[in-house]
């Protein structure tokens, strides 16, 4: 099973000081994550390094809040989707599903992973051949838009044509865990709960 990793909106140290420990304990027994995908707002080098260090492959992007040299998307291939990153910013209102697709079909991916709302969230696309992704933010602080001032990430397993998202939320200390079973048939992606 290949498992990858979904994080973003740390804002160390602007905003955090820290991940939160229960978090970050999780992520290290991970590691080697095969990818990890980062959706923006690092803005801090010694997160970026610590980043770095946590899978065998990464891709992140520069967020609004990111003054480091990273690019402002990202799109590569892993067991049969062709997967984009993006941080989401740019458009009003924040995560809106039918930017969002757009954005998805212009990189041309099956996949697009976001942040920016600092809010979790897993939708199929205007078109249904677009699966949106945003991990929230990793460290749980306010954003722009609000937020949901939890902590949260996601782990996809892929398997096939479907992926298992599981959503991690930070609640009273616990990380509490949500599956979902996204389904991409025919060129259309199903969500079961």
């Amino acid at each position: 099973m290949k498992r990858v990793l979904l994080i973003g909106d740390t804002h160390i140290p602007d905003r955090a000081d820290n991940i939160p420990e229960v978090i970050e304990d999780f992520i290290q027994r991970g590691r080697s994550w095969e990818i990890v995908i980062f959706t923006g707002d690092v803005t801090g080098e010694e997160t970026l390094s610590w980043i770095r260090g946590l899978g065998q492959k990464l891709y992140i992007v520069r967020g609004n809040m990111d003054y480091l040299p990273l690019p402002k998307t990202q799109v590569f291939e892993y067991e049969g989707f062709k997967i984009g990153v993006h941080h989401g910013d740019g458009f009003y209102p924040r995560g809106d599903k039918v930017k969002l697709s757009m954005i998805a079909q212009k990189l041309g991916v099956n996949i697009l992973v976001s942040g920016h709302t600092h809010l979790d969230f897993i939708k199929v696309g205007s078109t249904s051949r677009e699966l949106l992704l945003n991990p929230g933010s990793l460290t749980g602080v306010w954003g722009g838009g609000g937020g949901s001032f939890t902590p949260s990430f996601m782990v996809l397993e892929f398997m096939n044509n479907a992926l298992t998202v599981k959503t991690y939320r930070l609640l009273d200390s616990t990380l509490q865990e949500k599956i979902t079973i996204a389904k991409f048939i025919e060129g259309k992606w199903f969500l079961e709960q």
